[in-house]
């Protein structure tokens, strides 16, 4: 596995095949600014090139486990409060180019954890808006504890939640994302659950137990299970045509190295070679 990525704003430490990332400006409530955009986006993009789904391998040469699961959290009172002041302050002053030069960054922060090959977990304390709420829309599995709130707050400045829009749309669904992008206010843990903006709340933020359940599904099936839901959420084709593509997914997997080894192992009654015993 390559040297990790040298960041001041994001801390990553990988503990065997878990990344473990977090926002690390708490002084400014880990506001986004564009250094640690930036940052965000090599740590993901570094921590999807050392995936197991990527090396297709479980181990590297020298026995260092590649990665199966990501954990996004940060330091502070809260999780993440949005764009920076100062670029809040700077979009007012920038020409349509430099704005939209700004948003293709800030997407391809979203798009790069969105379609992160690896199973990923978000830790949630205080307040999540505007591209912290992004953030959150873009995660596999999202724990929060009683006090967080959560809000598409760009309406309140006169702007709209677009850059973040497919991704939260996504997560909570259409009359959802429409109307908290219309009011704008912040939504607590009951409500984020209740559409699914998050999946479940804890006061100690642990997630161990899905941490322990995700292992023991094959790495590459999880990558994998992303792939099919995109495929569904973009088809366009007949119904016939639909069935044709599952079927000849599911012969892929079926004659994976991943799929012959789960098969194996279920049949011989042991535990698969991507479980820990």
């Amino acid at each position: 596995m390559i040297d990790k990525p040298k960041t001041s704003l994001i801390q990553l430490e990988i503990d065997g095949p878990v990344a473990k990332v977090r926002l690390a400006r708490a002084d400014k409530y880990n506001a986004l600014n564009v250094e640690m955009i930036s940052e965000l986006i090599e740590v993901f993009s570094w921590t999807a090139e050392n995936s197991v789904s990527t090396k297709g391998s479980l181990l590297s040469k020298d026995g260092t486990p590649y990665l199966r699961v990501v954990i996004l959290s940060a330091e502070g009172k809260h999780f993440c409060a949005g764009a920076d002041i100062n670029m809040m302050r700077d979009a007012g002053a920038n020409t349509p180019e430099e704005n939209r030069r700004d948003s293709k960054r800030l997407d391809s922060l979203f798009n790069t954890l969105w379609a992160h090959p690896c199973f990923t977990i978000g830790k949630i304390q205080g307040v999540a808006l505007g591209g912290g709420a992004g953030l959150i829309a873009c995660l596999d599995h999202v724990v929060c504890q009683p006090g967080v709130k959560i809000a598409l707050s760009e309406g309140k400045l006169g702007i709209l939640p677009a850059v973040i829009g497919p991704y939260v749309y996504r997560r909570m669904g259409s009359a959802n994302f429409r109307r908290h992008a219309m009011l704008a206010g912040r939504m607590d843990t009951t409500e984020a659950l209740r559409i699914g903006m998050i999946d479940s709340i804890d006061e100690s933020l642990d997630v161990s137990d899905i941490l322990s359940e995700i292992l023991t599904t094959g790495p590459c099936a999880v990558s994998a299970a992303k792939e099919l839901t995109l495929g569904f959420d973009r088809w366009e084709g007949d119904d016939e045509s639909l069935r044709k593509w599952t079927l000849d997914f599911t012969s892929r997997m079926r004659g994976s190295d991943e799929g012959q080894e789960g098969l194996s192992s279920f049949l011989e009654k042991r535990s698969a070679d991507w479980i820990e015993d």
